[in-house]
């Protein structure tokens, strides 16, 4: 069984995606799967997020699904209860944290500064989310985060195609996490061709 960390380094870009009708999820989870990126974030952001989860794993057992955006405990029972391989966060709250070891499932929680990596580090964590990435400094701050820490990171926040090489060049970088292969209105729209090819150009530049 692979850890985490090996799934993530092996698909190097996550698809970030909030999506408000769950009916869509698994024709998207088929699209990312085709195209290369066998893995979603799916975001708490909108109230389909664990009914989305659920439609994916049911129809595709195999992949990488995270929930993203998980601010509660209640959050994280739901998560599980849809299936997901790992939970995120957008910042790093002990409770939240706590919660997920005792519900053993993996947490990757949002740090951008010293002491937040050393307060995750107290409590054992080793693969940390930076974020917002490009707004927090991007991949001059995380440079030096990485040359004092032994952690990995998942930057994701103002990770675009531009700079996503730049990340993934940073050794202590395991995957970015980002939207731009996954827009909503094309999600919205039902313009899967499109994603398609979004998400094929995506896969394929890393």
């Amino acid at each position: 069984m692979k850890s985490l960390d090996q799934q993530l380094a092996e698909i190097k870009v996550v698809p970030v995606i909030a999506i408000k009708d769950a009916d869509k999820a698994a024709k998207l989870a088929q699209i990312l799967i085709e195209n290369g990126l066998p893995c979603a974030e799916v975001t708490f952001r909108t109230k389909q997020a664990a009914q989305a989860i659920k439609q994916m794993r049911q129809a595709y057992p195999d992949m990488l699904i995270g929930a993203g955006t998980v601010l509660t405990t209640e959050q994280v029972d739901q998560a599980i209860d849809a299936g997901v391989d790992f939970i995120v966060s957008p910042g790093f709250n002990p409770t939240t944290v706590r919660y997920c070891q005792q519900r053993n499932v993996a947490i990757v929680p949002g740090v951008n500064n010293p002491s937040l990596v050393e307060q995750a580090m107290e409590m054992g964590l080793r693969t940390l989310k930076f974020f917002p990435a490009d707004p927090s400094g991007g991949v001059a701050m995380l440079k030096a985060l990485t040359a004092v820490y032994p952690v990995k990171f998942m930057p994701t926040g103002g990770v675009s195609p531009d700079n996503v090489k730049d990340y993934l060049d940073i050794p202590a970088v395991v995957a970015c996490g980002g939207t731009w292969m996954v827009p909503n209105n094309l999600i919205d729209e039902d313009r899967w061709d499109e994603l398609a090819a979004l998400v094929k150009t995506a896969a394929s530049s890393i």
